[in-house]
C-alpha cells in the first residue's frame, strides 16, 4: 500500500479540547488538553443536551459540534447542534437545535474533507438520516432523500477520510452496509454487494487515515472484522487473517493520526494493536490490555497522536493515556481518570491554531 501518510494530523495546532457526550446526564462535558495530555473542564462545562446523549461529531474546522441524543422512551430522537468557540472551547446552542431525528439515534459523524454533511445512524428504524451543515451557522437542513435505509439495527458509522464512503454495521444482521457518498449533495448509494459479512453484532467502525482499511468491533464473537477498502467503488474484501481475536468483547475502535496503531476497548481493558501498513493485518502490543476505568465506551486519539482519551460509563470519568510514537503501548497521564457527566459515551477531539 505504499509509505504511511496522515491527513489527520497538524502540528501547528496550538490548543486541543476533548468534548463528550454523558448519555445518563444529558450532557456534553469540554475539556482543554493541557501539559502531559492532562484534562481540565472548560467554564461553564458541561453543556445541556438532550435526553440520553450518546453520539459525538465535529467538524474538521472546529467551528461546530452535533450529539445525537435518543430521548428514550420517545419514539423520536434529536440532534443537538453548537458553534465552538476557538479560544475558549465553550459551546453555544445553534438556532433551530436540536433536530428531531429518527427512533433511538446513537452515532454522528462529520464528512471528514469538506465538513459539509452530518450524518446520524437511527437504531430502531434501521435507517441513517443525512443533514446538509450550514457552514455559517452550524445548522442543519436534511436532505430530501433522507433517511437512508441500513440493515438491522445499526448503531455506529465510519467515513473515509476523503467523504468518499461511508460504512455501517448493524448489530442484528451481522453485517456491515456500505455507502457511496455524493460529494455535492451528501446522498448515500449503497454499494454492490452491500451488505457485506462480519461477525457477530459488531457495532463500531473506524477507516484507517489513507481509507485503506476498514475494521469493525464484534462483541458477541469476541473479534474484529478487518477489511480492505475498493478505492473506486468501496466494496469491501476481508483482509488475510481477518477476524482478529480480542480476548473478551471489544466494544469500540479508533486508530492514531499516523495509522500506526488501532486500540480497541472491552471489559478487560484497551488492547493496542500494531497495523501492518501494506496488509492491514493487526498485531497486539505488548503490554496488552492497559487498565482503564469501569464500563468503557468510546475512545479517540488527540490530533498531534500523542494522548488517547476513554470515557468509562460506570465511573462517570474520562481515562487519558500518553502514546509511546514506537511501539503504541500506554502509559496513565498523571491525575487520570478526569471526572465527567453520567454516563460518558461518544467522545471526539478538535484543535485550533
Amino acid at each position: 500500500m505504499g509509505s504511511q501518510t496522515s491527513l489527520h494530523v497538524n502540528p501547528f495546532i496550538s490548543r486541543e479540547f476533548v468534548l463528550v457526550a454523558n448519555q445518563g446526564s444529558g450532557n456534553v462535558s469540554v475539556f482543554k488538553v493541557g501539559l502531559g495530555g492532562a484534562l481540565t473542564q472548560v467554564s461553564g462545562s458541561p453543556f445541556t443536551a438532550g435526553t440520553g446523549s450518546g453520539g459525538m461529531g465535529v467538524d474538521q474546522s472546529g467551528k461546530f459540534a452535533y450529539v445525537s441524543n435518543q430521548n428514550y422512551p420517545s419514539p423520536t430522537g434529536s440532534v443537538s447542534a453548537y458553534k465552538i468557540n476557538p479560544f475558549s472551547g465553550v459551546l453555544t446552542p445553534v438556532a433551530g437545535s436540536p433536530y428531531t431525528e429518527g427512533s433511538s439515534p446513537y452515532a454522528v459523524a462529520v464528512d471528514p474533507l469538506a465538513g459539509k454533511f452530518v450524518y446520524v445512524v437511527n437504531i430502531f428504524t434501521n435507517d441513517v438520516s443525512a443533514y446538509k451543515i450550514n457552514r455559517r451557522q452550524g445548522s442543519l437542513t436534511q436532505l430530501r432523500a433522507s433517511p437512508f435505509g441500513a440493515d438491522g439495527q445499526p448503531e455506529a458509522l465510519a467515513v473515509d477520510p476523503l467523504g468518499r464512503f461511508l460504512f455501517v454495521p448493524n448489530t442484528e444482521t451481522n453485517n456491515v452496509s456500505a455507502y457511496t457518498i455524493n460529494p455535492t449533495s451528501g446522498r448515500l448509494t449503497q454499494v454492490a454487494g452491500s451488505p457485506f459479512g462480519a461477525g457477530t453484532t459488531p457495532n463500531s467502525a473506524a477507516v484507517d487515515p489513507r481509507g485503506a482499511f476498514l475494521y469493525l468491533t464484534n462483541p458477541n464473537s469476541g473479534n474484529i472484522s478487518g477489511y480492505s477498502i475498493d478505492q473506486i467503488s468501496g466494496a469491501l474484501t476481508p483482509l488475510a487473517g481477518s477476524p482478529f481475536t480480542v480476548n473478551g468483547s471489544p466494544s469500540a475502535i479508533t486508530i492514531d493520526p499516523y495509522g500506526k496503531f488501532a486500540y480497541v476497548v472491552n471489559t478487560t481493558g484497551i488492547f493496542a494493536y500494531a497495523i501492518n501498513p501494506n496488509s492491514g493485518a493487526l498485531t497486539e502490543v505488548a503490554g496488552s490490555p492497559f487498565g482503564t476505568g469501569t464500563s468503557p465506551n468510546r475512545l479517540t486519539v488527540d490530533l498531534l497522536d500523542s494522548y488517547l482519551y476513554v470515557s468509562n460509563g460506570a465511573t462517570d470519568d474520562i481515562s487519558a493515556f500518553s502514546i509511546d510514537p514506537a511501539s503504541g503501548a500506554l502509559t496513565p497521564v498523571a491525575g487520570s481518570p478526569f471526572g465527567a457527566g453520567t454516563g460518558p459515551a461518544g467522545i471526539a477531539v478538535w484543535g485550533a491554531q
